[in-house]
């Protein structure tokens, strides 16, 4: 069985200025069960890829508008993954070092024999299908404790995952919601990272930084002249996000006027520069961050209700840190490591009555805060582990204790660090035993007082 057997037909680019060189390839291609799609010059082939999302492209190095290097590397940039077998009737080893140091999977020579051609598009399919097995590992691995940059293992947080697993292949716009710290740029980038753009850019815009006289500019950019102190031509932040991806935080905070042109842009896919007469149409995704409840603005008449419903195609909403306080002791455990490294520290763990007092704050700046409150923790500690004395004074004083949620015991911040320190190490009890700054031995009986061990591994240990 072959690569094409066990995916759906291939979609192949044949880019050459040869009309007769077309015709028999495809011809020879289709009657394999390929899709293609043939294109005569450099241009029209970045088009054409654009377009159709080739999984292979047959590209010969004698163009009429630019070398087939240029297109390669242009190509690769648009998507690493793809596929590039460069042909060529002027064959040389230099010039097949070169291709191949620019990403191309294989270079052949003309006149070209359909077998050979035919083996080279199977396994260079078989390459990328390792390539995208090797992607949805990668990204399964990283569900077990978070998504890229974004670590959580409560109900609520895996269901964000979920939900952003599901709506990053697309091209639907989404408005993430959350308080200030809760990681909105985050998931942000990971919508990006796991979509078709994942190598185009990703800009991104807050909202409420932009003085009002000046949003329109950077939005959609001017012409020169267009208004005093317009003294060149500027390409706006929407032009720059061409094939990839736009993010406007803070969006309940963009002016009233910015709201009427930017719906105007979704509508007609179209934008002009302040002062042009000309149009543009950047290909790019729309992602939206607010803080604010856009309902009450719209009900205020602060934000348009038409502009409303063209953001929020799919909402991601996420928890607050206190509606999720099981996340408390893998992210603190994360930001220890992180910035233990960062400054050079032995610190390595927590003194239970600090995992306690974490637990019990009120995170009003939620994950952002408990980064800095344990970066804070590392700089002062002197020795391996975190005490309460190195906390800030407002921990210390307990001014800022969360006396609505249900009191636990020492017992309870004990088991529940070792629940999360094993899930962060996998299961390996001995790194989880050194994070935890324990004997295996210990860390076995811990476990079975806590009714954390298999029945096959307390009788192995006991």
């Amino acid at each position: 069985m072959t690569a094409r057997d066990t995916m759906p037909a291939a979609r192949i680019l044949h880019v050459d200025d040869q009309p007769e060189t077309h015709e028999w390839l495809k011809l020879a291609l289709e009657r394999k069960q390929y899709e293609v799609t043939v294109a005569t010059d450099g241009q029209s082939a970045l088009a054409s890829f654009t377009t159709h999302r080739p999984d292979v492209v047959l590209l010969d190095h004698e163009l009429p508008d630019q070398s087939g290097l240029e297109v390669l590397r242009q190509l690769k940039t648009a998507d690493p993954m793809v596929e590039v077998i460069m042909l060529t009737g002027h064959g040389s080893v230099s010039l097949a070092v070169e291709a191949m140091r620019e990403g191309a999977f294989n270079f052949v020579e003309k006149p070209v024999e359909f077998a050979v051609l035919d083996a080279l598009l199977d396994k260079a399919l078989a390459h990328r299908q390792l390539h995208a097995e090797a992607t949805r590992l990668r990204l399964n691995v990283e569900r077990r404790d978070g998504l890229g940059r974004i670590v959580g293992t409560s109900p609520s947080m895996r269901r964000l995952f979920d939900l952003i697993q599901l709506v990053a292949p697309t091209d639907a716009s989404v408005l993430i919601r959350g308080e200030n710290g809760t990681g909105k740029e985050l998931v942000a980038d990971a919508v990006h990272e796991r979509s078709p753009r994942a190598s185009g850019p990703i800009i991104k815009i807050n909202c409420g930084a932009i003085p009002g006289e000046l949003f329109e500019s950077e939005l959609f950019g001017h012409k020169r002249g267009a208004f005093t102190g317009a003294l060149a031509d500027k390409r706006g932040l929407i032009e720059s996000a061409d094939r990839g991806t736009l993010l406007l935080d803070e969006i309940g905070e963009m002016p009233a006027n910015a709201q009427v042109k930017l719906l105007r842009v979704l509508q007609e896919k179209q934008v002009r520069r302040l002062g042009e007469t000309r149009m543009t149409t950047p290909d790019f995704r729309l992602i939206c961050a607010t803080n604010a409840r856009l309902e009450t603005l719209m009900a205020d008449n602060r934000f348009r209700e038409d502009l409303y419903f063209r953001i929020n195609t799919v909402v991601l909403d996420i928890p607050p840190l206190r509606e999720r306080r099981e996340d408390i002791p893998v992210l603190a455990q994360l930001f220890l490591q992180r910035y233990a490294e960062k400054y050079e520290r032995e610190v390595v763990r927590y003194h239970p009555s600090v995992l306690q007092r974490l637990m019990k704050h009120v995170w009003r700046g939620n994950v952002r805060e408990l980064e800095h409150v344990v970066e804070h923790a590392v700089i002062v500690a002197t020795g391996r582990e975190i005490q309460l004395r190195h906390l800030p004074e407002s921990f210390r004083s307990g001014s800022t204790v969360d006396d609505t949620s249900p009191l636990c015991t020492l017992e309870d911040v004990e088991r529940a660090a070792i629940v999360r320190t094993l899930a962060y190490t996998r299961g390996n009890k001995r790194a989880a035993a050194d994070i935890l700054g324990v004997y295996r031995p210990t860390l076995y009986a811990k476990m079975r007082k806590y009714g954390l061990m298999a029945p096959q591994e307390e009788a192995a240990t006991a």
